[in-house]
């Protein structure tokens, strides 16, 4: 698809790109409208129930593909080359068939990592589908313990359960639910829980796919933010008095993030918990949106990870239940 406009990302939304402006800082708005321009590089990481770091690098070196990995995360590695090339051999490896490696985008790595979920532990993941965040969980568990993946399509469960199989995951249990009322049948069961809530994608637009922004409003980004409230709300009553909960979406819009938060601070009995990770470029949540009020002060400790030409545009909270 060939563009004859200067800047390709003008054919986004006109009130979008008018958000942006407004939502990020404004020596990085540019460079992340740009990025919404390019595909990102071919992203993996390692299935250490299969496998581990050594065998797949040195895979990777036979296959003739140059790598790096995040300083923040050695066990993924960025493709060097044309994404759709690298991608093509990947998915044509057998390490790939035999569920080794598991392809997914850096910032989609991030919410597992800081949930961190120990071997042994409850866990939930209330909008589970198609499973890359609950199978990284059970790798981490060392598939030990319990993981509740829970999604509403069955569509989405159906793939859920086949990425669970082909990583080799089995102490996970499916659930078809909405998540708004899992709480009623695990009232405070899990050590911790995530929620990877649905939201409007902002931070995964991709200009040469239309389909990633064709149905993007601000009506759309309200109605999510409503049903986000109540996700949250829902793994906070099935998690247990001292558990965490880590809130993620892959939106620039505050009324999906900090506002989420701001309100649940309101509602519920728990603190948000600093964030750590040594070498990932983040920024703090921002403390206001529009003519509305402020936000609580504590949402600047949420994380805030802006679009590159890497990393797609995510939102990471983490809770503590107090009681």
């Amino acid at each position: 698809m060939i563009y004859t406009m200067e800047k390709c990302w003008e054919q986004l939304p006109a009130q979008f790109i008018e958000r942006v402006g407004r939502i990020v800082p404004q020596d990085l708005k540019d460079q992340i409208l740009e990025s919404y321009c390019h595909k990102r590089p071919t992203t993996l990481r390692v299935n250490t129930l299969k496998s581990d770091r050594d065998i797949v690098a040195d895979t990777l070196t036979k296959m003739g593909l140059k790598y790096e990995s995040p300083v923040w995360y050695p066990d993924a590695f960025v493709l060097a080359g044309d994404p759709f090339e690298t991608l093509g051999m990947i998915m044509g490896s057998e390490m790939y068939k035999k569920g080794e490696i598991y392809v997914q985008n850096l910032s989609s790595m991030i919410p597992p990592l800081v949930l961190d979920p120990h071997p042994g532990s409850r866990i939930l993941d209330i909008a589970a589908a198609p499973g890359s965040k609950t199978t990284q969980m059970a790798m981490m568990m060392n598939d030990t313990g319990e993981i509740i993946a829970n999604d509403l399509s069955p569509i989405r469960i159906f793939k859920l359960k086949a990425n669970l199989q082909g990583q080799g995951v089995t102490h996970t249990t499916t659930n078809r639910m909405p998540g708004q009322f899992l709480w009623k049948r695990f009232p405070q069961y899990f050590d911790k829980s995530l929620v990877d809530a649905p939201c409007s994608l902002e931070g995964t637009i991709y200009t040469e796919r239309p389909k990633s922004y064709g149905m993007w409003s601000v009506h759309k980004i309200k109605e999510l933010s409503q049903r986000q409230r109540y996700l949250l709300r829902s793994a906070i009553s099935a998690t247990k008095a001292g558990g965490e909960i880590v809130y993620s979406t892959c939106t620039l819009a505050p009324e999906e993030n900090e506002g989420v938060i701001d309100w649940i601070l309101n509602k519920e009995n728990v603190e948000i918990v600093p964030i750590n990770i040594a070498g990932l470029k983040a920024y703090p949540g921002i403390p206001q949106w529009g003519n509305a009020k402020p936000y609580d002060p504590r949402v600047s400790l949420c994380m805030r990870i802006y679009p590159t030409e890497l990393m797609e545009g995510f939102f990471v909270t983490k809770l503590r239940k107090i009681c």
